[in-house]
Order: structure tokens, then C-alpha cells, then sequence
């Protein structure tokens, strides 16, 4: 059996007096891609957040490694190998493809992903190397943020709604690279509004219920009535 890579326990989140998540447990193995499902407002991109290091959290309640990483700052949560492409790619408007992708490794942190690799994983990026991120398709952008987050050579990638506002054969490209991203023992937390998606891509599934872990299992015993069940609370 896989090594236990992350542990979530009793993870309680918020934002000021909002609070999102609910006692939330969750693991990821060595190697393994986890989903991660539920309707908006759920608590996933706060699960993301959490883990990431955007959100503070209790030291205890974010293990990784056996360390416990809930109140360390983003910067230090990244340099332990967790990389985040957040919601809405949030890239930098000033600066070009290469530039973008440039800061993902300075870190330093020592791996197989370099712009060579990234290039060959998304090919158009290297044609359009030189022009302004934001200048790109929705999709193209995609890529420089999942590009740049593989530049820090991760040993844990998360990627909140990849697929979100992308036409479906744009969405199919990028899933299609998936594989290529995870296949040298990078594991990875998926969260994604399309449940079939999440599922093909998995080992395991987790749902989110306003806030709270309403079905887990492996992703392909999981029926798609159970899935309809904790999805909407019916």
C-alpha cells in the first residue's frame, strides 16, 4: 500500500466569521490522484485554499509529510512540495508565458519539470512564449497555470475547476495531459464540477456537502445514485 502523503483531520475553515468547512477528513497517497466533488458553495476551493496555505488553519489539522503544515504561509507549504492552480488561473497580467512560467521555479526545488517539459506537454505554449499570458484563450491560460505550478516540481498538485468556462475540446486536451503530469509518482487533488470527468481521472472521490464529507470511496464502486444522493442531500 501506498505512503500516506497528506492527512486532513477535523478540519474546521472559514472566512472572518463564515465558516465554510465542517470536521472534514481527507487523505492522498504517494502517487495517487484524489477527486474531489460537490455543487458550488460547497467548500471545495476552501479545502484547496486550506491545504495551500492560503487559509490558516489549526497546525495539526493539515498533516504533510507527518508534519503538521496548518499555520505555515503559502510560501512555506509550496516549498514543501504542495503547488496549487488556483480557480481562475490567476496569472500575471504584466508579464508574458515564459515569464509566468519562469516564476513557478524559484523555488529551486529539484525535479523533472522544466520549461523543456512544460513545452513538450503543451506544445502551443512554447509558440506563444513571448506574448502576455492574459493575451492567450481560456484554455491556453489553463495551461501556463498548471505549467507553472509544475515548475516548483511538486510532490502534490492541486487543481481547483481546470475545466471551469472551457469549451469541452479544450477541457479534453488538458485531461488528456494528465497522465504525462502524474506518471513519474506526482500525486494530485482534482476538484471538478463534471462528476464523470472526476471519476475517470481518480483512484478516489470525495464529496463535499455544504461543508462537510458527504461520500468517499473508490471512484469506480461509487454509483452514480449514491454520488446523486450526497451531492444534493436527498
Amino acid at each position: 500500500m501506498s505512503e500516506t502523503i497528506l492527512s486532513i483531520s477535523g478540519l474546521d475553515a472559514g472566512y472572518g466569521d463564515f465558516q465554510a468547512l465542517y470536521r472534514v477528513d481527507l487523505s492522498v497517497n504517494a502517487g495517487e490522484v484524489v477527486a474531489v466533488i460537490g455543487a458550488n458553495g460547497a467548500g471545495k476551493t476552501t479545502l484547496m485554499r486550506s491545504v495551500s496555505g492560503l487559509i490558516k488553519t489549526a497546525p495539526e489539522t493539515v498533516v504533510w509529510q507527518n508534519q503538521g503544515i496548518g499555520a505555515l504561509r503559502a510560501d512555506q507549504i509550496a516549498a514543501k512540495g504542495i503547488a496549487l492552480v488556483p480557480e481562475g488561473r490567476q496569472l500575471f497580467k504584466s508579464l508574458s508565458v515564459e515569464e509566468n512560467l519562469i516564476i513557478g521555479g524559484q523555488l529551486g526545488r529539484k525535479g523533472p519539470w522544466n520549461l523543456r517539459r512544460i513545452y513538450d506537454l503543451f506544445p502551443i505554449l512554447e509558440e506563444r512564449r513571448d506574448v502576455p499570458a492574459t493575451s492567450l484563450s481560456g484554455g491556453q491560460q489553463q495551461m501556463v497555470a498548471i505549467g507553472r505550478a509544475l515548475m516548483s516540481n511538486p510532490d502534490l498538485l492541486l487543481m481547483d475547476e481546470i475545466s471551469l468556462g472551457l469549451a469541452p475540446v479544450i477541457i479534453k486536451s488538458i485531461y488528456d495531459a494528465l497522465p504525462g503530469i502524474v506518471g513519474e509518482g506526482l500525486a494530485a487533488i482534482v476538484v471538478e464540477q463534471d462528476i464523470a470527468k472526476a471519476l475517470s481521472v481518480s483512484s478516489r472521490v470525495y464529496c463535499l456537502q455544504e461543508g462537510r464529507v458527504s461520500l468517499t470511496g473508490a471512484s469506480h464502486d461509487i454509483s452514480r445514485e449514491a454520488i446523486s444522493r450526497a451531492y444534493f442531500g436527498v
